[in-house]
């Protein structure tokens, strides 16, 4: 019997914000089985910090995302911090915290409504009990709980303002600590803005119930009983969410890569007041980590397994480099190929594990790990979930990221308890040539700056974004990158409206803007052109 002919779907851009990753998806029978992701936007913050004044990445990094720009601005900190050797007091370790947990926990109703919940709305879905209700609270602009949504997650980058003058885009995170000293005034505004944070939307809207009694759900089985325990749970965001989740089928594709990486965030304030890149690890509070869900093994995250794969990225370099050894010499033409060189991404990889999937999801197996310090942060959750659902998934990926604001929201109260606003914020620290290393959770996974100073000036920057890990194309072996891994058996009930696709590049939060065009790769015919936000 013949087989069924395969069709082609180039799908540019696929994501709602940074418009610069594109999508080729090989159908077969209603079934993705291949998969190309193509980062079509080169920025060169490489390039551009060569040769700079080793501060200039406090200023320039954080403007590589609007979103996580805490997040740049805290690697571009503990990098020159570890090259220097510099001495970080411990308000000012509190305060780096604080800006980058601020900026991730409005990222997640950002996201939740004006990215990824959209596509519940989708046509394809209208026959789903569900999709009335979707449809009322989800719809972009017109939704009820995305409007509440969307203005909530304005308020958290208020405590940041505080701290920074402004967001997005501050620069108040330096070597040897930060540029503000709060007032009593500023952490009782700050106390009042989350409070509201929380009893607005965190409680009454996102989980249906106290934070306290969510912090009770330890394992699958609680959580399944959690939600049939009130009307509240199941009608929450995260209850209607997994409900409707589970009837679309979001459970059954986006397996993905089965390895994940987390750096670990958030320094411990009494235990990386003089850090170095080799004590980085045992001086957390969210623990760093490699998750093989095959085996079921957790290790330790180390830096120097990193290597950039280039093989298929438009760079004339070798391939299988540390940071520290590349170049970033871009190919001037750069046509895509699928055969060849296609993205601007590299081919992110650990030297032994193999290449690996950041995120949210990747942090809660992480912390569900035995590994690590005894004090470090561990959460069960999402962990058993995946064994007991066979893995990862569209609707677990996502619900990791919901689960997450737990954690986020308690870290900014232990910050807010522990400030000691009479001691110091900064010690100057002394300049000199060296490497460095900073490295943190971005909301959207492991983020990572890796400097060089020399004579002064800056020989080397390299940054591995999340996305970098995740939307990265094939490595020289011939292994998918996550996000193209993760696409493979994707079933598309209309190849003319391929939400399928969305959903589980959204799943990672590939932040990337506005119009989508969907055409037949072989006819040029386009077969769908829409709106997203």
């Amino acid at each position: 019997m013949a087989q069924p002919a395969v069709q082609t779907l180039d799908i540019s851009p696929v994501g709602r914000v940074e418009g610069d990753l594109d999508v080729r998806v090989d159908l077969q029978d209603g079934v993705v089985v291949n998969a190309w992701t193509s980062a079509e936007l080169f920025r060169g913050f490489e390039i551009i910090l060569r040769d700079k004044d080793p501060q200039a990445g406090l200023v320039v990094t954080p403007r590589a995302c609007g979103i996580c720009g805490a997040s740049h601005l805290t690697c571009a900190a503990w990098a020159l911090d570890t090259a220097w050797g510099t001495e970080v007091p411990r308000n000012a370790i509190l305060a780096r915290n604080l800006g980058q947990l601020t900026e991730s926990l409005q990222s997640l109703p950002r996201h939740h409504y004006g990215l990824f919940m959209i596509d519940t709305t989708n046509k394809n879905y209208r026959n789903s009990p569900y999709y009335e209700e979707a449809v009322r609270r989800w719809a972009p602009f017109t939704g009820s709980n995305y409007e509440l949504g969307v203005t909530i997650s304005g308020r958290p980058v208020e405590i940041y303002a505080l701290l920074g003058g402004q967001w997005p885009h501050s620069s108040y995170m330096v070597p040897g600590g930060v540029m503000c000293a709060p007032t009593l005034t500023d952490i009782t505004r700050a106390w009042s803005i989350l409070e509201h944070f929380r009893k607005t939307w965190l409680e009454p809207v996102w989980l249906g119930c106290s934070l306290e009694r969510y912090e009770e759900i330890q394992s699958y089985d609680d959580f399944m009983a959690w939600l049939d325990e009130k009307p509240e749970h199941a009608n929450s965001d995260l209850g209607l969410y997994w409900r409707m989740g589970l009837d679309i089928g979001l459970d059954q594709y986006g397996r993905g890569v089965g390895k994940y990486v987390s750096w670990g965030y958030l320094p411990h304030e009494d235990k990386y007041n003089r850090p170095t890149i080799e004590g980085r690890n045992a001086a957390l509070r969210m623990k760093s980590g490699v998750y093989d869900g095959a085996s079921d093994t957790h290790q330790l995250m180390d830096q120097s397994f990193t290597r950039e794969d280039v093989q298929h990225a438009w760079y004339d370099e070798p391939g299988a480099l540390h940071p520290f050894d590349r170049t970033t010499r871009a190919v001037q033409k750069n046509d895509p190929d699928p055969n060849g060189k296609y993205s601007w991404a590299t081919a992110v990889r650990h030297d032994q594990a193999g290449r690996l999937e950041a995120g949210p999801l990747a942090r809660q197996l992480i912390c569900g790990g035995s590994h690590g310090e005894p004090f470090q942060w561990t959460d069960p959750l999402v962990l058993d979930m995946y064994k007991k659902m066979g893995g990862a998934s569209v609707l677990l990926r996502h619900f990791a990221r919901m689960h997450e604001a737990k954690v986020i929201y308690r870290e900014i109260e232990h910050i807010l308890r522990e400030l000691r606003l009479n001691d110091p914020w900064y010690i100057k620290p002394t300049e000199k040539d060296g490497r460095g290393w900073g490295a943190t959770e971005a909301i959207r996974g492991a983020l990572c700056h890796w400097i060089e100073v020399e004579g002064g000036k800056i020989k080397n920057y390299q940054i591995i974004a999340p996305t970098t890990w995740n939307v990265g194309p094939r490595s020289n072996d011939g292994a998918r990158g996550p996000i193209e891994e993760a696409l493979i058996g994707t079933p598309i009930a209309d190849p003319s409206d391929p939400v399928e696709v969305g959903h589980v590049c959204r799943s990672y939060d590939s932040c990337l803007v506005c119009t989508v065009h969907a055409h037949d790769a072989k006819t040029g015919e386009e077969l769908a052109r829409f709106r997203t936000t």
